[in-house]
């Protein structure tokens, strides 16, 4: 499998981090995303006419959306990470999926203005982005309360990686993480995962400062 992959792109992150935690081999392909552009070169629109990456290529099958080729990766090399155990946790899963875009759009929007000038209005975006983290510290808080550590269940899935990156960097749009315990074990947790690997502003585990203790009363 080809990923066409940008260094500093959240979206291609997520999918080389699962690649990572469940030993899929990825083929990467350096794309000039900035200040190059080459996502919007005619070689990458015939392969996805949106202009935008990641893009995954396997043989003739080709996928543009990120979320797509976290499902694909899982159900080719890891099912366990679908989080289809239940109908109940393959619903939810879905539900963070479509999450995950709403911190695309929100954090990931404040992030690219802050970071390479891209157009939008910061405050509208860094407003869209606390709601949001807002909400995922509650259900966090909900999850850790029934001792589980991750977004479905005791176990990682794919809603995890997918929405992981984009907060995890959500300082990068001025965006503090300081009010989210939950998030922050959480994140964490991920950390920890055997196979997890670094991008520009998602350190180690063991390069971080003390976080807080898995207690339920911090929230």
């Amino acid at each position: 499998m080809k990923l066409y992959d940008y260094i500093l792109s959240p979206s291609c992150y997520k999918v080389r981090l699962l690649a990572s935690l469940i030993g899929a081999k990825l083929d990467l392909q350096s794309v000039d995303f900035h200040p190059g552009q080459e996502h919007k070169g005619d070689a990458l629109l015939t392969l996805n006419p949106a202009g935008a990456i990641p893009i995954l290529e396997d043989g003739a099958f080709v996928l543009t959306e990120s979320s797509a080729m976290l499902a694909y990766l899982a159900a080719t090399t890891a099912p366990e990470w679908e989080g289809r155990e239940t109908p109940d946790m393959s619903a939810k899963v879905q539900q963070w999926l479509a999450f995950s875009h709403r911190l695309t759009a929100s954090l990931g929007g404040a992030r690219l203005v802050e970071m390479l000038h891209g157009n939008g209005d910061l405050d509208a975006l860094q407003g869209a982005g606390i709601a949001a983290l807002r909400e995922l510290e509650a259900a966090l808080f909900e999850q850790r309360l029934a001792g589980q550590s991750f977004l479905v269940g005791e176990q990682p899935t794919i809603a995890d990686i997918a929405c992981f990156p984009y907060v995890a960097l959500a300082p990068d749009g001025s965006i503090t993480l300081d009010p989210y315990p939950s998030i922050r074990l959480w994140m964490r947790a991920i950390r920890s995962l055997p196979g997890f690997i670094e991008m520009p502003g998602i350190h180690r585990l063991h390069d971080l400062v003390p976080d807080p203790q898995s207690s339920k009363e911090d929230h």
